[in-house]
């Protein structure tokens, strides 16, 4: 493609870890001339997406926003707000986005303690309870939906250990987000945050989040500067949650139309019809491949939904059969990340990627290539 020709990809269906297919009433949006981010009618469509965010998180939290970057963003805005150097952080780490969140809280200063799980399987709160006999974290962190495994992580056991223990509960619901339950003030959680791209079918590049007011009092007693200026919560909540918006940034407007109008179609579906339309996509999806000669993963007590974990028939070659799907039938579908590289695939779906369609059509496919 030269960049002299008008821009023209190929129609995908993506099935995929993200981003999902996309609404047409999104594309719409999205396409609205565009205003002034400090415009009056755009500081009412922030208030529009904030009051969203708050339904579909399920919390009361007033500082609930959309971060102006990407989910790994949304990964550092928690981690540099609430860590300090010298503090301790307990992070649970059950595949490739844990470690991540390690990573991030090492660049912070803290002195990060690592409870892990083999990939493949949910961290056991047995094991939490064992790590804090030794430690006082600040921060007690682990990934909800982990996107490079396909496992569903159980929350409130380990949500009640981190209050017992004084630690701020911070949790990645990147994946799991508007695809399966998740309640922020019920399960005690006081960092949260997502990405737009994978059940919210929104266009990838923004980062929902919340903060409990426990978090808040964190952030406000702290002892050095954040080290981060854009992501700076003393700074940017002025924008999204104070009485006066005072400029911060420029937030990407096209991308905020969009949100408003992808979060519009999660709330006229309603949450739980959302969550058990994922759940019957998956419960097909899973038939298809089963008799196909595919075998998840996950146990299924612990599988996502919307981000299906499984192992390749044997003498297959993966990347070979992902390609002639993509080229031959405009299918994507992922491969494996870290250990699970070249022997799993991990198949999305996730928002309007998550129909009987969807799953018709791949299990087609495969049939004729297989």
């Amino acid at each position: 493609m030269a960049y002299q020709d008008e821009l023209n990809t190929s129609r995908r269906y993506l099935m995929g870890p993200g981003p999902s297919d996309v609404h047409p009433r999104v594309l719409k949006a999205m396409a609205t001339p565009l205003i002034g981010h400090l415009d009056p009618e755009f500081v009412d469509i922030m208030d529009d997406i904030k009051a969203m965010a708050q339904r579909t998180f399920q919390t009361q939290n007033h500082l609930t926003f959309v971060v102006s970057a990407p989910g790994s963003a949304g990964m550092e805005t928690c981690l540099v707000n609430l860590l300090e150097p010298g503090d301790e952080a307990l992070i649970c780490i059950h595949g490739l986005f844990g470690g991540r969140m390690a990573d991030i809280a090492e660049r912070c200063g803290a002195k990060v303690i690592r409870v892990e799980a083999p990939w493949g399987g949910p961290v056991d709160p047995q094991q939490v309870k064992a790590a804090l006999e030794h430690c006082s974290p600040k921060v007690l962190a682990i990934v909800h939906a982990e996107t490079s495994t396909g496992v569903l992580q159980p929350l409130e056991e380990i949500s009640r250990l981190a209050r017992e223990s004084g630690a701020l509960f911070l949790v990645d619901a990147v994946t799991s987000y508007c695809g399966v339950e998740v309640k922020v003030d019920e399960w005690g959680i006081d960092a949260i945050y997502s990405g737009t791209q994978k059940c919210l079918s929104a266009p990838p590049g923004l980062s929902p989040v919340s903060f409990s007011e426990r978090a808040v009092e964190a952030l406000e007693q702290r002892k050095t500067k954040v080290q981060s200026w854009f992501l700076d919560l003393s700074l940017v909540r002025s924008y999204w949650a104070g009485a006066r918006r005072a400029y911060h940034h420029t937030a990407p407007v096209s991308a905020m139309f969009a949100l408003r109008e992808a979060y519009r179609l999660v709330l006229e579906e309603g949450l739980e019809n959302r969550f058990a339309r994922h759940r019957r996509n998956h419960e097909l999806l899973k038939r298809e491949l089963e008799a196909l000669g595919f075998e998840f993963l996950v146990q299924p007590d612990y599988r996502l939904p919307m981000l299906n974990a499984v192992k390749i028939p044997e003498g297959l070659d993966e990347a070979a059969l992902r390609r002639r799907l993509l080229d031959e039938y405009n299918i994507e579908v992922g491969g494996g990340l870290g250990q699970f590289a070249g022997r799993i695939w991990r198949i999305g779906l996730m928002g309007e990627s998550s129909t009987p369609n969807h799953v018709n059509m791949l299990a087609s496919a495969l049939r004729a290539i297989l």
